[in-house]
């Protein structure tokens, strides 16, 4: 028994840590790479071990092992023998099912002739199987490796692909020293290590997975570090237009590729070269069809022969969380091509986690959020929450309400207006820089016009939005309002406050990307501002506990409010 452990481990293989415990830092982060959080409340916090957070953790490295002797080092009580018996069967797990390539093929192989029976037997594994070599061999169809991954995954044996990658078309290209800014350029240890880790020295066992770091830590540089290791032909894959045009904007700033040789394949511009960066949503435009058409024809995406009609050696998924079912499927064809998933939170809210480990790859590197930001590379963050009461018209339509209707009062609730002209009058220092997001467009434009504040919604022509994200970083724009078009991959390095007045129900992975808006460190070192506004006593209240429980995880405590500013 160990009187300082922070920990209790449960037999149903969850975690309860004890927050107010003084080893408890190091205790969350000693089991977070192998865990996820379930909930977080005032003073005990409650993590699940799952097979697919033992597999991930299994494909960094670690063993059964290494698990169970930091549960041992953090728990208050000793292991119980169903939680160690599991951690071990199911890591070791991971590794048994191999897919390799040799003359004849794609194969599948494992190293004990009864398991490998059995796996061959489980329902839909045979429709992939072609032949087999032996007990320990089958070669498989070589066109679906992805989909035999991905059903293997879901039956509990996760396959560990050393079939390796075609080259693709070479690509010389390289980091500069001195950006084309004239500002200098070297890659901080984390980014080297995690590009590194991926690309494994050109081995099989690199080649595919996801690097996870917060917002404003330079995900997109680990993406150019790969570049620069693979040295070959890329496909960058982007959530929207603003995020591509960034990526071209780094790409020639920091690497010595040239304007021919970076283009951008959009619904604005539809050019292809040695790196091209495409959006999501162009990849996923399907054709104008008529109603002679099949169903099948109606399903055709015109732009999908942009993954396959070119020799690329290597695809980037730019917040690979938000990955469309269709670029999902189309990725499954794509197994021999290297892939690098970046993003902030694995987090998905349709559960579709285990297919960014089938399709693109295990995690392959993070770092805790809070670990960065002791080290100066992202913003300090004061996140706070404030109950924004209703007055009594309100209350009464609310209570009168149906459930879906009750969110959509609580959010919209236009005593939020006030509360948000309270923190623009104390944030009114010259550098502060301030973001208004929100989910509500009517509520966002009703705002806009009270205050006098840009907005930007997912009709603002791409021109006008690049004007005003220039203005907005060049500090002649103070302050500006997105809808959730802003939630993810837009650059506005001196944003310093974010205020948050709704969003998408429970998203835990909104929440994530918003305050990675202004995570970026700070020249004078001053540390950012989350501000989430929320109906107290409402739908709304219930939602956000959700919404915060990622970051929780990673560190951060909301403080609650009830006026603001508070009353000393």
């Amino acid at each position: 028994m160990n009187q300082n452990g922070a920990i209790i481990i449960q037999s149903n293989m969850e975690i309860l840590v004890e927050i107010h415990n003084p080893s408890y830092e190091s205790a969350r982060d000693a089991i977070a790479p192998f865990t996820e959080l379930v909930k977080s409340p005032e003073h005990l916090h409650t993590y699940k071990i799952s097979h697919l957070s033992l597999w991930n953790a299994a494909s960094t490295g670690l063993s059964a092992k290494d698990v169970l002797e930091r549960l041992e080092a953090h728990s208050k009580y000793p292991i119980p023998p169903t939680v160690a018996n599991e951690i071990e069967e199911y890591m070791d797990r991971y590794g048994m099912l191999r897919l390799c390539k040799d003359a004849g093929g794609l194969f599948l192989e494992a190293d004990d002739p009864v398991l490998f029976a059995e796996i061959c037997r489980l329902k839909g594994v045979p429709a992939f199987i072609l032949k087999f070599e032996g007990e320990l061999k089958a070669y498989v169809d070589e066109a679906r490796r992805g989909h035999l991954k991905m059903l293997l995954t879901q039956s509990g044996f996760p396959v560990q692909d050393l079939a390796g990658y075609v080259k693709g078309d070479p690509l010389p290209v390289s980091l500069r020293k001195t950006t084309i800014s004239g500002k200098p350029f070297t890659l901080r240890d984390y980014q080297k290590e995690a590009a590194q880790v991926f690309y494994a020295a050109g081995s099989e066992k690199g080649g595919s997975g996801v690097i996870v770091l917060p917002c404003g830590s330079g995900k997109t540089v680990i993406g150019m570090a790969a570049m620069a290791l693979t040295q070959t032909r890329t496909l960058i894959l982007t959530p929207n237009v603003s995020a591509a045009r960034q990526w071209i904007r780094e790409l020639l700033d920091k690497t010595t590729l040239t304007e021919d040789q970076v283009k951008e394949y959009s619904g604005d511009v539809k050019e292809i070269g040695d790196v091209t960066v495409a959006t999501y949503q162009i990849l996923t435009q399907r054709k104008k069809t008529t109603e002679e058409e099949t169903e099948e024809e109606k399903q055709v995406f015109t732009n999908f022969p942009l993954f396959s009609a070119h020799s690329w050696g290597l695809m980037i998924y730019d917040e690979v969380h938000l990955l469309p079912a269709p670029v999902f499927r189309m990725s499954a064809e794509m197994q021999a091509t290297r892939r690098l998933g970046l993003t902030a939170t694995l987090v998905r809210e349709d559960g579709k986690e285990t297919e960014v480990f089938s399709l693109i790859g295990p995690k392959k590197y993070d770092i805790p959020w809070r670990v960065l930001e002791s080290q100066g590379w992202i913003a300090q963050a004061m996140c706070h929450e404030i109950r924004v009461p209703m007055n009594d018209t309100l209350k009464m339509k609310y209570a009168l309400a149906e459930n879906r209707e009750k969110i959509t009062i609580s959010s919209t609730n236009p005593e939020k207006a006030n509360t948000v002209r309270d923190i623009l009058a104390h944030h009114s220092e010259p550098d502060d820089r301030v973001l208004i997001i929100g989910q509500y467009i009517d509520q966002l434009e009703t705002l806009s016009k009270e205050l006098g504040i840009p907005l930007i919604t997912g009709k603002t022509p791409n021109k006008e939005r690049e004007l005003l994200y220039s203005e907005f970083r060049n500090g002649t724009l103070k302050h500006l309002m997105v809808s959730k078009v802003g939630n993810f991959a837009i650059d506005l390095p001196d944003a310093s406050i974010l205020i948050q007045i709704s969003g998408t129900f429970g998203s835990r992975q909104e929440e994530a990307q918003r305050l990675g808006r202004v995570l970026r460190p700070k020249t004078d070192g001053r540390p950012a501002y989350f501000y989430s506004l929320v109906t107290g006593d409402t739908k709304e209240q219930q939602f956000a506990m959700n919404r915060q429980r990622f970051l929780t995880e990673q560190g951060y405590a909301y403080k609650i409010m009830k006026v603001f500013p508070p009353i000393e």
